[in-house]
C-alpha cells in the first residue's frame, strides 16, 4: 500500500469521526456552544475556558478544518501523482469542494441560530442540506481511497435499467438520511424516556411536526433498505469479483442496521446508540456508493488508476 493510498483511507477516516462528532454536537444541542459567532468561538479566536458544550463544539470545529487541510493535501497529492483526467484526481476535486461547502452550510447553521433550541421549519431545511452534502463528501472521499486502492479491471456494466435503478437506490438514500437527520433532531428537541411516552407524544394532536416526522423514518429506512439490497443483489448476479463480495457486505449492514434501529427506538435513542446507528448508515452508503461506481465507470476511463 503505498503512501498515497494510505493518506486516502486515513482521510475516510477522519471525515467519518468529523461526522460522528458533528452527531455529538447536535445530541449535545451544543450547536451554540460558541454562541452565533463564526469563525470565531464566542467572540475569541481560540477561547481557553468555556462550558462543556462550548468545548464540543470547539472540538468539532477544529477537527472540522483539520479535515479541510487533509482533503486540501490530498488533492495537491493527487495531481502530483495522476494525470489529467483520472478519477482519482476528480474525486479528491470533488472532495475539495464538498468540504468547504460543508464547511460554508456549518457557517451559516451558526450564524443564523439554526442551532440548540431552535425548532422552526428552517432548520430542518439546513439540516438536510448538511446531511446531503456530508453524504456527497462521504463519498468523494471514499471513492478517492477506493480509486487509488484498485487496479483497472474489464466488467460488465450496468445496463439502462440497472442505472435508472442505482440511481433511484441513492436518491432514496439520502432521503432515508434527510429522514434520519429530522428524527435525530426530534430526538434532541424532545427527547423521551420510553418508547411509549415517545409513541403517544407522536401521535398527539399537539405534537411538534418534527416528532409526527419521526415515526416516517423506520418506514423510509426498511423500503430503501430492502431496495438497496435487492439492487445489489441483481448487480452482484450478472458479474463477479468485487461487485458480489461487496453486495454481501452491504446486506449485512442493511440487516445490521435494522437491528440497531430498532434497539434505537426501544431505549428511546440514547445518545451512544444514535451514534453507532450513525456509523452503520455511513457504513451502508459507502459501500452502495462503491458498487455504484463499479458497476457505472468504464474501466477505461481509470486514467492512472
Amino acid at each position: 500500500m503505498n503512501r498515497f493510498v494510505k493518506l486516502a483511507w486515513l482521510t475516510v477516516g477522519a471525515t467519518v469521526s468529523v461526522i460522528l462528532w458533528g452527531a455529538l454536537v447536535r445530541a449535545t444541542g451544543s450547536g451554540a456552544g460558541c454562541g452565533n459567532h463564526w469563525p470565531s468561538c464566542n467572540g475569541e479566536v481560540l477561547p481557553l475556558s468555556g462550558t462543556p458544550e462550548t468545548m464540543i463544539e470547539l472540538t468539532h470545529r477544529l477537527t472540522s478544518a483539520g479535515l479541510g487541510f487533509l482533503v486540501l493535501y490530498l488533492f495537491l497529492q493527487a495531481r502530483r501523482r495522476y494525470p489529467p483526467g483520472g478519477l482519482v484526481r476528480k474525486a479528491t476535486g470533488a472532495s475539495l469542494v464538498l468540504v468547504a461547502t460543508e464547511a460554508l452550510v456549518g457557517a451559516g447553521l451558526v450564524l443564523y441560530e439554526q442551532t440548540a433550541d431552535a425548532d422552526g421549519l428552517s432548520r430542518a431545511f439546513w439540516n438536510s442540506g448538511h446531511l446531503v452534502n456530508t453524504f456527497l463528501l462521504l463519498g468523494a472521499v471514499t471513492l478517492t481511497a477506493w480509486w487509488a486502492s484498485t487496479s483497472r479491471v474489464e466488467r460488465q456494466l450496468a445496463t439502462q435499467r440497472e442505472r435508472r435503478l442505482v440511481g433511484v437506490t441513492v436518491g432514496g438514500m439520502l432521503l432515508l438520511g434527510i429522514s434520519g437527520a429530522i428524527a435525530a433532531l426530534g430526538d434532541t428537541l424532545f427527547p423521551v424516556d420510553s418508547f411509549a411516552e415517545g409513541l403517544e407524544r407522536e401521535l398527539s394532536a399537539t405534537a411538534h411536526v418534527f416528532e409526527r416526522l419521526r415515526v416516517l423514518h423506520p418506514v423510509i429506512a426498511i423500503v430503501v433498505g430492502l431496495l438497496a439490497v435487492r439492487v445489489a443483489s441483481r448487480l452482484a448476479s450478472r458479474r463477479s469479483g468485487r461487485v458480489p463480495r461487496l453486495s454481501s457486505w452491504l446486506t449485512l449492514l442493511v440487516v445490521a442496521q435494522f437491528g440497531l434501529g430498532l434497539i434505537n427506538v426501544v431505549l428511546a435513542a440514547p445518545v451512544w446508540m444514535q451514534l453507532i446507528h450513525l456509523l452503520v448508515a455511513d457504513a451502508v452508503w459507502m459501500t452502495f456508493v462503491v458498487i455504484s461506481a463499479e458497476v457505472l465507470i468504464p474501466a477505461r476511463s481509470r486514467v492512472g488508476v
